[in-house]
């Protein structure tokens, strides 16, 4: 059996109980960091028996046949990352994938979670959400893909690194709006927790200072339409203003889409037939 077993994101208290006894009871723990792993087992007062490997990304496509081989013996594999569940934004889906594909039971060890806890605490609609990992490193990939969230109308959910934060809010105030809410949750459930809430505009601005720690970014949706209705022309009106101020065609769809919450494709069948119609 594979065992993906959630590891505190912060706070050690928070460790699970069945935690100490699957990694006691594991065959083999196949952990992201060991040394981390050997500083969670003296805190819970756990003394692991099994062996213990790394499993990073650095050597997940090479250790992957490894583990599945261990499973298909009959031995019990533990999974573990730094912090919060395995295989999302860290080592383990490979080894998910394999082992399912080997006819092998995966299970999980509850626990603690970044992403929910950051959503849980936001104050942001959280009916309904979708989770975006990190974005690009690059500004015009980090660009584009926030490009492609614009019309996304469920709250979401991003990991970001400290030195990276300002630029993804300026990036975001630009594509999603400056009012746009957000709530930036830095060290969830550490000594120095902090979850600022504001607009991006306002985030932005405030982690130009610097920000240190993990962080976890929660984006509220793209609004509701209240411009859904629309008529076509008013839509090729407000695209051709912007193209007459400068804005390329594109950007100005992207724009017009954006600011009212039609679907880009609407918005520039609505351009395509303004343009026929003019003399």
């Amino acid at each position: 059996m594979l065992v993906l077993a959630a590891t505190p994101i912060g706070s050690l208290d928070d460790a699970p109980p069945r935690l100490a006894a699957e990694l006691t009871a594991a065959d083999v723990i196949a952990a992201e960091d060991t040394r981390r792993l050997h500083r969670l087992t003296s805190a819970i007062g756990v003394h692991p028996t099994g062996r213990v490997v790394s499993y990073f990304e650095g050597n997940e496509a090479r250790r992957t046949p490894e583990l599945v081989e261990a499973l298909l013996a009959g031995r019990r594999v533990v999974l573990v990352t730094d912090a919060g569940m395995p295989s999302v934004s860290d080592p383990g889906y490979r080894l998910v994938a394999a082992a399912v594909e080997a006819g092998i039971r995966v299970t999980a060890v509850p626990g603690p979670s970044a992403v929910l806890t950051a959503l849980a605490v936001s104050g942001l609609p959280v009916d309904r959400f979708c989770f975006e990992g990190f974005l690009p490193r690059r500004a015009g990939e980090r660009s584009a893909r926030l490009r492609e969230l614009a019309e996304e109308r469920r709250t979401m959910v991003f990991f970001e690194a400290p030195h990276r934060l300002a630029a993804s809010l300026s990036a975001m105030a630009e594509v999603f709006g400056e009012d746009r809410a957000a709530a930036v949750c830095r060290e969830l459930t550490k000594t120095y927790e902090e979850v600022r809430r504001g607009s991006l505009g306002e985030l932005a601005a405030w982690a130009e200072e610097g920000v240190r720690g993990e962080i976890t970014l929660v984006v509220g949706g793209a609004p509701a339409a209240a411009a859904r209705d629309l008529a076509p022309a008013e839509l090729a009106r407000m695209v051709a203003e912007r193209v007459d101020g400068g804005s390329s065609r594109r950007d100005a769809i992207a724009a017009v889409a954006r600011e009212s919450g039609v679907a880009k494709r609407v918005v520039y069948a609505a351009a395509v037939a303004g343009d026929r119609r003019v003399p």
